[in-house]
């Protein structure tokens, strides 16, 4: 006997002893099987989990469509095919184009939807995706009983996608209040309300799939990735918990036809709130700053660096003028701990520093040529145009060929010396220094890590080399200490840095 089992989402069938097994029954003998066969109730009874229309119907109101306009420039005229001298349809290309080309030279008013939330009834405050409202003229707020009310920009941040508005209401608006994501398990039940395709008050429901993910669009990627369905229309929209908490603002979803496929993501309430806090008093972030580029430790890094594990985030750079620099806090380093908060992987510095109250001192630990050591670090303010950034390996570089003279070679590199004419071959920055590496083997280890000719070894295994043959003899102290890779600090012909692990073969 089969029937169906309501989930309040989705219908699925089962049989009598899966439903039974589900309800926490024992099925396990066939007797008893049998009797709950036999037992089981009327489909039509039957009851699903219980209805989140109470929950929905209370937060809907708070729910708002944004709507905004601007005005675009015109788009580039359309060239006219070249035609025969004398052809019959010349006249009406003429007209055709020329009429086409009149009405493309018009600046053009472009409308996009959205959504948002009330944090502040009083006040009108909303909160949105920075991406809905961008380059906006003017801005809408509809809300669920009709109302429409004009919003203004209070503040806004591009790194985690957050906007403040602020409408000026004739009475106190309904609101909602902020949960604490960090409770949020994995399976959790979670609703979203929003307006997807123009669909204003749409409610999905779904599970966290899944937390802290990083979907490579910011340095502060930690986004709740859930199954409720969020399609073009969702951003800036509420993702609730079952007591009507607001535990995330829909962002992002991963879909190669730009529908739901059930892969969304949401910023976590504890990322939004010290933004959204931020922008409401002062109208920008104020982000704490350490002034350093970092990249990922690797396992081979690890191993070239004496790690029992890969942890914590690579110095590849350092700004002199920054509070990391007056720490004397040097390329090569790996910190560890951040204001006593554990670095597990390189992603988590910017966020931990972001977070720390700026003009704070604070204890930083760092790995120094297998050396522990704590550093005082006073917090600076993270402004526009500075970062703490990944160290991205650089893939440019030179493909001219290799110069004459003596080659000395290791690892799959020929080296030469950096003076004014190999400075001059390869466009290199009087500052930069090291050995050249004026050649690469098709296929080598040292390839495979995208080492390019052009780009100058500063150090090899944290220790300074200004002659081809200060690398190969660094290369060969590694291979007597049993390294099976050497850490390579390499510059590109601007001066940036980053370091590359590479396997330690025979040295040429």
């Amino acid at each position: 006997m089969a029937f169906k089992v309501r989930t309040g989402f989705m219908v699925r069938n089962a049989s009598a002893a899966c439903f039974a097994l589900a309800m926490g029954v024992s099925a396990a003998g066939g007797a008893l099987a049998q009797d709950l066969t036999k037992t089981a109730p009327p489909v039509s009874v039957l009851a699903g989990p219980a209805s989140v229309a109470d929950l929905a119907e209370n937060l809907l109101d708070a729910v708002v469509n944004i709507s905004t306009s601007q005005t675009v420039a015109a788009r580039r005229s359309v060239p006219m095919p070249q035609l025969p001298e004398g052809s019959p349809f010349q006249e009406f290309f003429d007209e055709f184009f020329n009429r086409q080309n009149k009405d493309q030279d018009q600046p053009r008013r472009v409308q996009s939807l959205g959504s948002g939330f009330v944090i502040d009834g009083k006040e009108g405050i909303i909160i949105t995706n920075n991406h809905v409202i961008e380059g906006a003229d003017e801005i809408t707020a509809n809300f669920n009983d009709g109302t429409k009310l004009t919003a203004t920009l209070i503040g806004r941040d591009k790194k985690t996608d957050l906007a403040v508005l602020k409408v000026k209401p004739e009475s106190e608006l309904k609101s909602v209040s902020f949960g604490d994501s960090e409770k949020l398990r994995v399976g959790d039940w979670v609703m979203a309300i929003g307006n997807p395709f123009g669909l204003g008050g749409t409610v999905t429901v779904g599970i966290v799939s899944a937390r802290n993910r990083d979907i490579n669009s910011g340095p502060y990627d930690n986004f709740i990735q859930t199954d409720a369905a969020i399609n073009r229309g969702n951003s800036g929209g509420p993702l609730f918990d079952m007591y009507g908490n607001v535990i995330g603002i829909n962002t992002a979803i991963i879909s190669p036809s730009g529908g739901s496929i059930g892969i969304g993501f949401a910023i976590p309430s504890d990322t939004a709130t010290r933004v959204i806090a931020q922008l409401q008093k002062y109208g920008e972030t104020r982000r704490g700053w350490l002034g350093v580029r970092i990249q990922q430790v690797t396992d081979e890094i690890a191993e070239s660096l004496g790690m029992d594990k890969a942890r914590g985030a690579l110095v590849a750079g350092v700004d002199e003028n920054g509070p990391a620099g007056e720490a004397a806090i040097e390329p090569g380093d790996v910190i560890l701990s951040f204001n006593g908060e554990d670095v597990p992987e390189m992603r988590e510095l910017p966020r931990i520093v972001a977070d720390t109250e700026i003009g704070k001192e604070v204890d930083v630990v760092i790995l120094r040529k297998g050396k522990e050591m704590t550093v005082k670090v006073t917090v600076g303010h993270l402004k526009e145009g500075d970062s703490e950034d990944a160290a991205v390996p650089d893939e440019g570089g030179s493909d001219q060929n290799a110069v004459e003279p003596e080659v000395i070679s290791a690892l799959g590199m020929e080296f030469a010396v950096l003076d004014d004419e190999t400075r001059e071959k390869y466009k290199i920055d009087p500052d930069v220094t090291g050995v050249l590496v004026d050649a690469v083997e098709g296929g080598s280890a040292s390839d495979e890590k995208r080492i390019v000719a052009g780009d100058v070894i500063v150090e090899v295994g944290q220790e300074p080399v200004e002659t081809p043959q200060d690398v190969v003899k660094q290369i060969e102290r590694l291979k007597k200490e049993d390294r099976r890779t050497a850490l390579l600090l390499l510059s590109n012909a601007r001066g940036e840095l980053r370091f590359v692990a590479v396997r330690i073969g025979d040295a040429q």
